[in-house]
């Protein structure tokens, strides 16, 4: 097994936000028969998504987890840019090459993740986290975390960048928006971002081997485990398409393909993440 380690220098000049710890992370992660073969934390980047892609492009293989200490132009869903200040938040990319499932099944790798972020944030934080259909983790109404997954088509075949951004320490002055949060801001029991991401990724790796092992069958556990989690079915709500037209009606179900069934008064929409721009409880 090859393991690398990029180690940044430890500095403590917020006792509030110490470094991440890329040895502690490494020799916990990176074990024999670990999906997680390389765990790097970089000082700076603007885009974790966009320097793993790059190395997916050029040959990197699967298993790769790079975190930033400061990302300065991370992006969203639809080209939206996000930062945060620096040590305030998680900010990080998985490469994957989930080829025992068939592509048409690839657009549950986001719900999945937000179910693994939920779920490692829970163990360690004791902060309850629910899900927002596609792509967000909420602590109530409030977003505490996003993800983005991009296909990377490189030599060998495709491969999947998987980018988290997690807010973790944030004062509520350093919110980007109203809607937001932070696990301080919820009382966590840790902020030390390194024993919380060690449990996301704990967390992907036991679902993401399921859902390889199961060929992206849904229907032994992980479609139900989102759905529990899941805080848009049930709720009426508003989805802003690309075109301009608005869906209202109830969220009723998320398929088994990850796509939001929505009832309408003129019957029942099933929108794909790619098809809309917001989704918004009324």
């Amino acid at each position: 097994m090859c393991v690398g380690v990029n180690v940044v220098p430890v500095t403590y000049d917020d006792l509030r936000r110490p470094p991440l710890d890329a040895l502690a992370l490494s020799r916990a992660l990176t074990r024999p028969g670990s999906l997680w073969r390389d765990v790097e934390v970089v000082p700076e980047a603007p885009s974790t998504n966009a320097l793993v892609a790059a190395r997916a492009r050029a040959g990197e293989a699967p298993g790769l987890v790079v975190l930033a200490e400061h990302q300065t132009a991370g992006r969203g869903r639809l080209g939206r840019v996000w930062e945060t200040p620096a040590g305030s938040a998680l900010t990080f990319s998985l490469l994957v090459a989930p080829d025992r499932v068939p592509a048409a099944r690839w657009p549950w790798l986001p719900l999945l993740t937000g179910l693994a972020v939920a779920e490692g944030v829970r163990r360690v934080t004791e902060v309850d986290c629910a899900l927002k259909w596609p792509n967000d983790v909420l602590v109530g109404d409030r977003k505490v975390a996003g993800i983005l997954v991009e296909r990377v088509e490189h030599a060998e075949g495709a491969a999947a960048v998987v980018g988290v951004g997690l807010n973790v320490s944030m004062s509520a002055e350093e919110l980007p928006v109203p809607t937001a949060t932070s696990l301080a801001l919820e009382g966590a029991a840790t902020t030390d971002r390194t024993v919380v991401v060690r449990e996301v990724l704990r967390a992907f790796e036991a679902l993401y081997g399921q859902w390889q092992a199961e060929g992206g069958d849904l229907t032994r556990g992980l479609h139900e485990a989102y759905v529990r989690r899941c805080a848009t079915i049930g709720r009426t709500v508003r989805v802003d398409l690309p075109t301009g037209e608005q869906v209202h009606g109830e969220a009723s179900r998320v398929d088994a393909d990850g796509r939001l069934a929505v009832t309408t008064d003129r019957g029942t929409r099933v929108l794909g993440a790619g098809d809309v721009v917001h989704v918004r409880a009324v």
